[in-house]
């Protein structure tokens, strides 16, 4: 399965895995990269050091490509970036700040650079600053989320970028969104919460079944009167924090209610009290498989979806 992102990447597929915070590993990124798609390692909430080591156990684990997912606003930036420009990985996918002035340094290294964006304007702006390609995210996804909807951004971005791969996120959970997000002009997904839910995925085993066993309604967008907006599947915490936010809480006690619970949830397996951070289509999201087994059932439901479509008379 041949496009732009697979030729930039020299990829198999063209999936890339989420960089998942607290989860997304070397272990997780080599197996999604051995499968044919490229890993990803999370760098947000970490250290320099870890990061490095993750980096290096990642190039002892796989010949093919992986990349690091870089939080912009982390206090560590600076670091982080210097030593990944040392280290020198296949590419690097950058949210949470502006990406522009940090093109220059990652492609000095030789790093091909993915920033994540949530609207046109700013699709246009890192597409004129060389951005190697890039990722619209739409709300249904997991994690922190911006304020359009997956195929809102695929009609607005996709006709608009012309010379970059574009990678569509959230709520892409197989291979029929897969054929989706290709038949409206992408280049291919990124894909977090289907890669949470395999045996190489380090998150707690009671927040994988948290998610196997959810359906549909289950998952719910906090903070999003200010700003804050983060989607997680339903519990006592999200109950609360929605309750606070409802009554005016100013923005500073919510995100003190909210520093930790990402860890809480999906390595210490309180679904109870901590945010298990994954993405709105959660009825496909039903078994727990290894990388290799996950990417050749998405590859085979695109090409079904992708030849169904050929069937039908125009």
């Amino acid at each position: 399965m041949k496009t732009k992102l697979t030729e930039l990447l020299g990829i198999k597929y063209p999936v890339i895995q989420g960089g998942m915070a607290w989860t997304s590993d070397a272990v997780l990124a080599a197996a999604v990269s051995n499968a044919g798609g490229a890993g990803i390692i999370g760098s947000g909430g970490r250290t320099v050091e870890w990061t490095r080591d993750e980096v290096r156990k990642a190039k002892s684990l796989t010949d093919k490509p992986f990349g690091v997912n870089v939080m912009l606003m982390a206090p560590n930036i600076a670091e982080i970036i210097a030593m990944l420009c040392e280290e020198k990985v296949a590419f690097v996918t950058l949210g949470a700040g502006n990406p522009v002035p940090h093109i220059p340094a990652f492609h000095a290294a030789g790093i091909k650079v993915i920033p994540v964006v949530p609207n046109v304007k700013l699709a246009k702006r890192i597409e004129a600053a060389g951005a190697d390609a890039m990722v619209i995210e739409g709300m249904e996804a997991g994690g922190h989320i911006g304020k359009q909807t997956t195929m809102a951004l695929m009609e607005n971005v996709l006709p608009q970028i012309k010379s970059v791969p574009v990678l569509v996120a959230g709520g892409i959970s197989d291979g029929r969104a897969l054929a989706a997000a290709l038949l409206m002009g992408a280049a291919g997904v990124q894909m977090g919460s289907r890669f949470l839910l395999t045996e190489e995925c380090p998150a707690n085993p009671v927040a994988k079944e948290a998610i196997v066993k959810a359906t549909d309604t289950d998952s719910v967008a906090t903070g999003y009167s200010r700003n804050l907006g983060v989607r997680c599947l339903a519990n006592a915490f999200t109950d609360a924090y929605t309750a606070r936010e409802i009554a005016g809480a100013p923005k500073e006690e919510l995100m003190a209610m909210g520093t930790g619970t990402n860890r809480r949830g999906l390595v210490e397996g309180d679904v109870t009290n901590g945010t298990v951070m994954c993405g709105q289509s959660l009825n496909v999201l039903n078994d727990i498989l290894p990388c290799k087994d996950v990417m050749e059932r998405i590859i085979a439901e695109a090409k079904e979806a992708i030849a169904n479509i050929q069937k039908i008379e125009l």
